[in-house]
């Protein structure tokens, strides 16, 4: 049996068909984690625009405007919140001259 045969998820796209799996995990995770910036930055958004459109609708009613004026707040502190971890990210990148988003443990480099 070849030990270096492969296999191969014909569902992948082809920067990722063919790789092993420590390739793969190369790929796949900074992806993933760019991937979870946009996620949030979308829901970001879409939940300021429910609260903006949920104010407009109140019609100056106390209750509606209390609520999304809370939605409005969450989504802010949550856009906060992604910026400040990306900050502190690259601020401990910055500071200890390391790359938290790259891990490299012997044969297994991520970027």
């Amino acid at each position: 049996m070849n030990r270096l045969a492969q296999i191969v998820n014909p569902a992948l796209d082809e920067p990722l068909r063919g790789k092993t799996g420590i390739g793969f995990f190369q790929s796949f995770l900074p992806a993933l984690v760019g991937m979870g910036f946009v996620v949030g930055v979308i829901i970001f958004f879409f939940v300021f625009l429910m609260g903006a459109i949920q104010w407009i609708a109140s019609g100056g009613d106390k209750a509606a405007v209390e609520q999304a004026r809370g939605k409005l707040t969450n989504a802010l502190i949550g856009i906060f919140i992604l910026f400040a971890l990306f900050a502190l990210i690259k601020i401990v990148e910055d500071f200890f001259g390391i790359s938290i988003l790259t891990l490299d443990i012997g044969i297994l480099k991520i970027q």
